[in-house]
């Protein structure tokens, strides 16, 4: 390995190497509380003869429980091979990426890459306005849409190591949950905990059925910076192939509050946005079907974030509560357990 994986191990040397211009100096910033929980992501201060800029460095998590994580589903490798081969084709827009590199023996790797500080972060803890909901339900409709069966080349979600770590981690997670959030957990859900791991083979399947196109897998709102009239999404550590429906159920029922989920008819508009940018022959019965499919699925992600990952701090608990809390709720208004 002969690159940095520690904001330690960065060097003005190495920086100019990567970024192709002479760096004369450097200052590394931390981030607060709950920024990453896969990786770590700090902001490089970077001084060069041509003034000064900011850059946004990525790395491994010093955790290794969420090391060991990231190793199960290959995320560190996604991350970098996306960057690489596929942000170039697609019409939504993510961060310029400046220089990455990974070594898959040890599951090192840096991403350096655009910083986006004019934009606005999404905190899932605060929730969105329905305006900021609109921006990114039309943001994933063109992912959706401009990848729409052409995302082959991309693992597809429905793999043996994400069956396997949504059943295993769901088992473990779940008596965490029904301890520390027993207050969160409807009458319909106190005895799934065997259900959903069985059910995860056949959801697996149902999803990664076509129609298929790219899901970020990880749409929530602390990977989404808020322009104008426009999103970015960061952390495509989970980029695979799926149902469009995944990341539209993903943000929805895990990061909207219970006032804005229920203002509107999400799927509709997310429907309709699809059609308007080419997409045919997919009927919005289809689409229904699915987004429940794919909400009930993705009670393994609030299950295993909040009962098994070093959430490390006060704002990381209170992360897992508040995806715990609007799945758990989001799947009694969908009636999505009888599903098991």
């Amino acid at each position: 390995m002969t690159f940095p994986s520690q904001p330690e191990q960065l060097t003005t040397n190495w920086l100019s190497t990567a970024l192709n211009k002479q760096v004369d100096d450097f200052q590394v910033e931390l981030f607060g509380e709950g920024a990453g929980i896969i990786g770590q992501v700090t902001r490089v201060h970077v001084s060069t003869s041509a003034g000064s800029e900011t850059i946004i460095a990525k790395f491994p998590s010093p955790s290794p429980d969420n090391r060991a994580v990231a190793a199960t589903y290959d995320m560190y490798g996604r991350e970098v091979g996306f960057y690489r081969n596929v942000a170039p084709s697609i019409s939504l827009r993510v961060p310029d990426c400046y220089h990455s590199e990974y070594d898959a023996s040890s599951l090192d790797f840096v991403i350096l890459m655009e910083d986006l500080k004019d934009m606005r972060i999404g905190d899932q803890v605060a929730g969105c306005s329905q305006a900021d909901a609109h921006m990114v339900v039309e943001g994933i409709a063109k992912l959706a849409a401009s990848s729409w069966e052409t995302s082959a080349d991309l693992v597809s979600h429905n793999n043996p190591d994400q069956r396997d770590g949504m059943m295993g981690g769901f088992n473990v997670g779940w008596p965490v949950v029904q301890e520390q959030f027993a207050h969160l957990i409807p009458p319909a859900a106190l005895n799934i905990g065997q259900q959903v791991p069985a059910a995860v083979p056949g959801l697996l399947e149902t999803l990664c059925t076509p129609p298929i196109s790219i899901s970020h897998a990880d749409v929530r709102l602390d990977n989404i910076f808020f322009g104008s009239d426009e999103i970015a999404l960061v952390d495509w550590q989970s980029v695979c192939s799926s149902a469009p429906e995944q990341d539209l159920a993903y943000f929805v029922t895990q990061s909207l509050s219970d006032g804005v989920r229920n203002s509107e008819d999400w799927i509709q508009i997310y429907h309709d946005h699809l059609l308007s940018l080419g997409v045919s022959n997919y009927g919005i019965d289809q689409c229904r079907e699915r987004y429940v499919t794919a909400a009930l699925y993705l009670v393994c992600y609030a299950t295993i974030i909040s009962g098994t990952l070093d959430l490390a701090n006060e704002r990381g608990r209170a992360l897992g509560e508040t995806l715990f809390g609007n799945s758990m709720r989001s799947l009694t208004e969908l009636d999505a357990f009888s599903l098991l």
